[in-house]
């Protein structure tokens, strides 16, 4: 229960500093991820385990991309990476929950999903691009499913996952906000 508060508050405070297009946001971004692989592996999440290993790394990256010039305004995808990134979630989920079946994960096409639309969620957000939050918003509907019907329920990340989708509404709006003014 320890993890999985301490990933709530983290995620909350996080997700307040990257709606408001803060650099610290990535701090607290890597503490969640530490304390969530430690949860998933608890929880025999696979999918969820090398996902937020990867977001950790991520973090860090996120957190010097932030610094530079070049990808400090807000921009949006085109056509041709929106494509790809619809392209990469269905057949990186289709191929990850071939590999999750085969484990004792409870809920592979879930945590499938779920897996590989946060990387390609995560990775717009690194390069700041509103698209990012559409993807978040369905991604956490489907994080909160799946940490709502696990068999231990995961209440706390459940309700983190309900902020978080409001989250990714205010997100968007703010950085559309944000984009119109070149920032």
């Amino acid at each position: 229960m320890f993890l999985e508060i301490g990933a709530t508050i983290l995620g909350l405070i996080q997700g307040v500093l990257v709606m408001l297009n803060k650099r610290s946001n990535w701090i607290f971004y890597i503490l969640q991820m530490a304390f969530l692989i430690a949860f998933s592996v608890i929880n025999h999440l696979y999918g969820d385990v090398a996902n937020n290993s990867i977001y950790f790394i991520m973090g860090i990256i996120g957190f010097i991309l932030w610094n530079k010039s070049e990808t400090s305004k807000i921009t949006s995808a085109s056509i041709k990476e929106k494509i790809i990134y619809v392209v990469v979630m269905f057949f990186g989920t289709l191929g990850l929950t071939t590999i999750l079946s085969k484990t004792d994960d409870p809920l592979p096409l879930l945590d499938a999903f779920t897996t590989v639309s946060s990387l390609v969620a995560t990775y717009y957000m690194m390069k700041k691009k509103i698209d990012t939050w559409i993807i978040w918003f369905v991604n956490d509907i489907f994080y909160a499913i799946e940490y709502f019907i696990l068999p231990d329920q995961a209440l706390y990340l459940f309700a983190l996952n309900v902020v978080w989708t409001f989250l990714a509404v205010g997100s968007y709006i703010n950085w559309k906000r944000l984009m119109k003014e070149g920032k």
